[in-house]
């Protein structure tokens, strides 16, 4: 059985998806009300699996009529994505920020299943069993070459 998380994270990503322009404006409460669990579960939600390197923007407005947009992101070319994608990885990238990157490949099906479970485990923290901060240098250097040979031109 999925979990409440699960579940409100199905739902949000179902109407992002149904919506014409991938933007959807909630209400916490409402959405707490939904689920039968407190606004902060909501809030956990959107912070873990809303995040900008999964490919969504999020943006929240407190207070009376306060809503939370989330919206994800599209790029305007192949290009301009790769381009993102090695500048966002900068020289560091932990484990976390990693695996959010190819999940987001995965999901846009820029990559398949087989490609994710492997860019993962050649970038987990068990395979490179170094100190910090060499062993986010290292994963940071996969993470480029591995997507240079994605997306390079044969």
């Amino acid at each position: 059985m999925r979990n409440i998380s699960d579940l409100i994270e199905q739902y949000l990503k179902q109407i992002l998806q149904q919506s014409p322009d991938q933007v959807v404006e909630i209400q916490r409460s409402e959405l707490a009300d939904q689920f039968r669990c407190v606004p902060s579960q909501i809030n956990y939600v959107i912070s873990t699996r809303f995040t900008l390197e999964k490919g969504y923007m999020v943006e929240s407005k407190r207070g009376g009529g306060g809503y939370i947009r989330i919206q994800k992101i599209r790029f305007p070319s192949q290009e301009a994505l790769n381009r993102h994608m090695l500048q966002s990885i900068g020289d560091h990238a932990d484990q976390q920020f990693a695996e959010g990157l190819i999940g987001q490949l995965q999901e846009a099906r820029m990559i398949s299943e087989r490609e994710a479970q492997m860019m993962k485990a050649a970038v987990s923290r068990e395979v490179l069993a170094l100190n910090l901060p060499l062993r986010d240098e290292i994963r940071a250097k996969l993470l480029k070459a591995m997507l240079v040979a994605l997306f390079s031109k044969s």
